[in-house]
């Protein structure tokens, strides 16, 4: 068991390895235009070439799916000549420093040709700005360049002397054209495997700290949901499968089918039409503001009905066949023919081999509960992981899709892993070498 456990291990690192290529290269070659979604439509080709380089979407693809999973940190420390240190600000956006030997936080800024240092003190206080044009070093054909941390969360390569014109975008003031540095960029982040996939270009916050609340929400709703339909639904297969052809097994097998044809969408709506609207009972939208989703149960009624409903007739339909198939097995026969207590032969040799089929498709549906739930999240207005996707696709926020999407290739593999070790314990004859 340890042998097997540790191989398939590795065999999900391997896989998350390969995914995580084909997610960054469908992400990367999605339509859709990053500069236009966030600085407008009519942006020139120059400000758009600008923000491509500041975003560091001009590199070649593989520097940038390095710099997406392991970081390019600790690239651009080399640059500085500086550690650098990531620290979240009073407001919840990153800022980026270096750090100097005696322990102070420092960026810079160009003004003209003198470079300014923005020093934040170890001891605290306001920033102090002063020229540091020691920084400064000889290029080539008598020009000069120095690298560091500028106040966008970039390391740069400032340049003076080369008569470069580069388009920055401020906010609050719009784009200002300049002449010198910056010429190079490497936008700075630690990579996805070290928990910061980078800053989203939709809301300018961390995508880590969104996606993490994100992530909290769905599971918190497909927690409640799986928690409600998974038993209730095997007991219901398993007693439609055991009066295989009686009105009982007719009942919910028909009643099955209608919850798991009709699409998530319609059952919310018809939910919300009749508990929302008719009988005033339950909220029609979830509407949490900075709450978690436990301090308002009521706003989780419609979302989890509807995911239980249509999760219900599914998985209660799977058991029903497994248990069906079994109980017509040989061995259910021969201990019949011993004359063996019918509910014996039921839990005791029945119950264990009717699961294998269900738990299979369970564990396939924890993927669906927290990636397919999208639609179930829209229509009630539900901040979760699949919404979240869902905005970040249509804004083709890179950062955000690609973060969210190996997430949901992680619990894919995570929980196939756990229902591969589930299997030795449900059917003895299973061994693992």
């Amino acid at each position: 068991m340890a042998k097997f456990i540790i191989r398939r291990f590795f065999l999900l690192l391997l896989t998350m390895l390969l995914v995580s290529v084909a997610v960054f290269l469908i992400t990367e070659a999605s339509p859709g235009n990053v500069a236009k979604n966030v600085l407008g439509a009519f942006i020139t080709p120059e400000q758009e070439a600008s923000f491509l380089a500041q975003m560091g979407l001009d590199k070649p693809v593989h520097i940038r799916y390095i710099h997406w999973l392991m970081g390019s940190d600790w690239l651009a420390d080399d640059k500085v000549g500086l550690s650098l240190k990531r620290v979240t600000n009073a407001d919840g956006f990153v800022d980026w420093w270096a750090v100097r030997p005696n322990g102070d936080l420092v960026r810079w800024k160009l003004e003209g040709e003198d470079l300014i240092a923005i020093t934040l003190p170890q001891a605290g206080g306001e920033p102090v700005e002063g020229v540091d044009n020691g920084r400064w070093q000889a290029g080539k054909e008598n020009t000069y360049f120095a690298w560091g941390v500028d106040t966008a969360n970039h390391v740069v390569r400032w340049e003076k002397g080369a008569d470069i014109e580069v388009w920055t975008f401020v906010v609050g003031t719009g784009w200002m054209k300049t002449t010198g540095g910056p010429v190079d960029y490497i936008p700075l982040k630690k990579g996805f495997v070290r928990g910061d996939p980078g800053v989203s270009l939709r809301t300018g916050r961390p995508v880590a700290d969104t996606i993490f609340t994100r992530l909290r929400n769905s599971l918190v709703l497909a927690g409640i949901a799986f928690a409600l339909v998974m038993p209730t639904a095997l007991m219901l297969g398993m007693i439609a499968g055991l009066k295989e052809g009686s009105l009982k097994d007719r009942v919910l097998s028909i009643g099955g089918m209608m919850f798991s044809v009709i699409p998530e969408f319609a059952t919310g709506i018809f939910l919300i039409l009749i508990m929302a609207v008719w009988l005033e009972i339950v909220p029609g939208a979830t509407v949490f503001g900075e709450k978690a989703p436990w301090e308002r149960l009521d706003m989780l009624v419609l979302p989890v009905l509807t995911l239980t409903l249509v999760e219900l007739g599914y998985i209660l339909r799977i058991t029903r066949a497994s248990m069906v198939e079994v109980m017509k097995a040989p061995y259910i026969r021969t201990a019949h023919l011993k004359g063996l207590p019918y509910w014996r032969i039921v839990f005791k040799h029945a119950v264990r081999n009717a699961l294998m089929a269900p738990i299979t498709v369970i564990m396939l549906h924890v993927n669906w509960l927290m990636g397919g739930i999208v639609i179930v999240e829209v229509v009630f207005g539900y901040p979760g992981l699949g919404k979240y996707l869902l905005e970040s696709a249509l804004f083709k926020d890179i950062n955000g899709l690609e973060a969210g999407a190996m997430i949901l290739v992680l619990l894919a593999v995570g929980t196939q892993l756990v229902a591969d070790i589930i299997y030795t314990f449900l059917n003895p004859r299973i061994r693992y070498a």
